[in-house]
Order: structure tokens, then sequence, then C-alpha cells
């Protein structure tokens, strides 16, 4: 998420900018970063692209998946996916 802080007619002080990222940084770690279809979507592609078949290559899909979006994906949730689509 990018956050750019301006005032009109005043001036922003560095105080009142961090206060500013903390609150963003607090509701950034509280909302999802990515839809589940789009953790889908994601998934899908690297199955394709590795050429992954079976519930064997879930760990190697998971670290492909991760070393992608860090930060953007719920594990927990993506690894649920992985294991659905790769039977």
């Amino acid at each position: 998420m990018q956050l750019v802080v301006k005032g009109k007619n005043m001036e922003i002080s560095d105080r009142l900018k961090r206060f500013v990222e903390g609150k963003i940084s607090k509701l950034e770690r509280v909302l999802p970063g990515m839809s589940e279809a789009e953790v889908e979507t994601a998934l899908k592609d690297v199955i394709r692209e590795k050429g992954l078949s079976s519930a064997k290559d879930v760990g190697l899909a998971m670290k492909e998946l991760m070393a992608r979006h860090r930060g953007r994906i719920d594990g927990k949730r993506a690894q649920e996916i992985a294991r659905r689509l790769l039977p």
C-alpha cells in the first residue's frame, strides 16, 4: 500500500507523519493482502510453470508462491488451496 501524507495550507510535522504511517501499518496487518481467488490464480500459475502434479509438491508450490508474494498472502490459507489443487 502506498501512502502519501500531505496537508493543504499546512505543514505536516514528522511526528504526525510517523503517527499516520504507524496507523496504516496496523491496518495492513489486519486487512488481507490478496483475495482467495487471487491466491488460487497465483498458485495455478506456479503449478503450471513448475510442472507440479502431486500432493508431494505442495511444499515446492508454497515456497515459490511465498517468494513471489511475500507479505501479501496468508500462508495457512494458501496451503489449504495448494492441497486442494494438488491431489
